[in-house]
């Protein structure tokens, strides 16, 4: 007798619906579903070993100086000389621009001629008392004028930039006349979240790399946390001060740097790669491969790096914990490749 067409479909289907439940019976015991056993060389793990793990929260900046000035002459005037050029190293002391100071001069000789016959007056009364102090004050008014002529550097360091000209007047529009930085002090101001920010602490240790220096790093500390918000993009964050214990050769100012601070740090203890817990429910769980056999076991996590993470309890060394398989999407592969059942489509 023949059967008809939509009979055999429907034995067809039948047919290939139970080779396809004894497929997903032999995928789930591969995988140690219900404790049965697996085969190992189909799964993939890791082995928890004994190591360091550190935290790290991370920002970004431009390097610049700690010990900066900004310097203007101390009066008005014409400017006689200017005798350095940006880029220039200078000593503390060193003179880097004159006014003319002629003028300046005369003052100091007629507050000084001034001061001469008030003290040969009578001081003993309490109008040429009076007329000393006055005489004395200008006098000393009258030589700082003449010094404020004359910029010197505070400091030892390098010239950043040369507002005037010579000829010109002693006041610039913006910035100083000349400015120094003392390019043996430096530092980064990166902004941190909100949530990183609370785990910073003065004097924790930083590492900082140079994205126009790859392969060069150096060390620093934090020195200075900021206690007022900054919000940008509806993100807050708060800025910190990062200083330089060490300086390359190559590092100049202005380079953009990233810095990573150790918040947290722990020394000879057990560890696993951070994508092999899973935690739901405030309990993290890894699954263990025992004998053939995938087990899930609860365990006490410490501290959190990038890409390991502590276990203070629930492993031992050298266990075989099963690593996730992740498709191309990212999302963990299941037993049927992601799909809804046994149904296609419709």
């Amino acid at each position: 007798m023949k059967l008809s067409t939509k009979r055999r479909a429907l034995i067809l289907n039948a047919s290939l619906g139970v080779l396809l439940l004894g497929g997903a019976g032999a995928a789930w015991a591969s995988l140690g579903g219900g404790g049965e056993p697996a085969e190992s060389g189909n799964v993939l793990t890791t082995r928890v070993t004994r190591g360091t793990v550190e935290s790290a929260v991370t920002a970004s900046g431009a390097v610049e100086s700690a010990r900066a000035r900004s310097l203007n002459f101390a009066t008005q005037g014409t400017v006689e000389s200017i005798s350095v050029e940006p880029g220039e190293k200078v000593k503390k002391g060193q003179v880097l621009a004159r006014l003319d100071d002629e003028s300046a001069r005369e003052g100091v000789d007629a507050a000084k001629a001034s001061l001469d016959a008030a003290e040969d007056g009578d001081t003993e009364s309490a109008s040429g008392y009076s007329q000393y102090v006055s005489a004395k004050n200008a006098y000393q008014a009258a030589k700082r004028t003449l010094a404020g002529t004359v910029i010197k550097a505070p400091f030892t360091g390098t010239v950043t930039a040369v507002g005037g000209t010579v000829g010109g007047p002693s006041q610039v529009q913006e910035g100083g006349f000349v400015d120094v930085v003392d390019p043996g002090r430096l530092q980064i101001v990166g902004n941190f979240t909100e949530s990183d920010v609370t785990r910073l602490k003065v004097g924790q240790q930083a590492q900082i790399t140079f994205d126009a220096i790859p392969g060069v790093t150096a060390t620093g500390e934090v020195a200075l946390i900021g206690a007022q918000p900054q919000t940008e993009d509806n993100v807050v964050s708060y800025a910190a001060t990062i200083t330089l214990t060490d300086i390359p050769g190559q590092v100049r100012l202005g380079q953009t740097a990233s810095v990573s601070v150790v918040v947290d740090r722990a020394d000879d203890v057990l560890t696993v790669p951070s994508a092999v817990i899973t935690t739901a429910g405030g309990r993290s769980t890894v699954t263990v491969l025992e004998n053939g056999t995938q087990t899930v076991k609860v365990v006490e996590t410490g501290v959190k790096g990038t890409t390991g993470t502590e276990i203070v309890s629930g492993l031992q060394e050298g266990d075989q914990v099963v690593r996730p398989v992740v498709t191309p999407t990212g999302q963990p592969r299941g037993l049927f490749g992601g799909g809804g059942g046994f149904g296609g489509r419709r």
